[in-house]
């Protein structure tokens, strides 16, 4: 079979050549084959006629696949020169033949001196595309980022309007007064909760003891 990958024959058919000529050569051997298995046969059957005949099956079967042998060695031969001239006659594009899609190439050639200069040029944008990519990345993550630190300045302005509030509820407007007052009420608070930790737990100790 031939060594030639015939790329361009495989474009236009959508098939190599060589995959081609090597069904056909199976196809052929399959057929051998099975003819000769008739012969066979149909030799036997005629053998059956004649009772006396001393050739035995084996016999037989021996001369078939010696005929065989014979019948595709001479096969091999012919087919050879069968391929040799459907892949250089008939499944073979001339080189000055340009299939329709490769119009544009002759249309704008290329060196491949051009062609190398594009695949840098490929190269390059790919690695811009990749920094551009990741830096808008970076950006949208920051973004983020602003958004919940904006989200807590915002709580914090509500908790110092809510302070603004209640100092006004309680006549304070100063910040140091204010801040003073929030201090004095929170020591309250954390006194009543002490104390109420403390009865809570004077009435679990007394739960018990009943």
């Amino acid at each position: 079979m031939s060594v030639n990958p015939m790329a361009y024959e495989a474009q236009f058919f959508g098939f190599t050549p060589q995959t081609c000529m090597l069904r056909v050569y199976i196809a052929f051997q399959d057929y051998l084959f099975e003819m000769m298995l008739v012969v066979e046969s149909v030799i036997l059957k005629k053998l059956d006629g004649f009772p006396d005949c001393k050739i035995s099956p084996f016999q037989i079967r021996k001369s078939t696949e010696k005929f065989l042998l014979f019948m595709k060695e001479h096969f091999d031969k012919l087919f050879s020169k069968m391929e040799e001239v459907l892949l250089q006659l008939v499944l073979n594009i001339p080189k000055n033949v340009l299939l329709p899609e490769d119009k544009v190439h002759e249309q704008y050639p290329y060196s491949k001196e051009q062609f190398q200069a594009l695949q840098d040029e490929i190269h390059q944008l790919q690695k811009q595309y990749r920094a551009e990519a990741s830096a808008g990345q970076a950006l949208r993550a920051e973004l983020e980022e602003q958004k919940a630190v904006r989200a807590e300045l915002e709580k914090i302005l509500q908790w110092f309007d809510g302070l603004e509030s209640i100092c006004r509820e309680h006549g304070t407007c100063n910040f140091k007064e204010s801040f003073a007052f929030l201090t004095q009420n929170a020591k309250k608070l954390q006194g009543v909760l002490k104390d109420v930790e403390e009865k809570s737990k004077k009435i679990k100790k007394h739960d018990q003891l009943l």
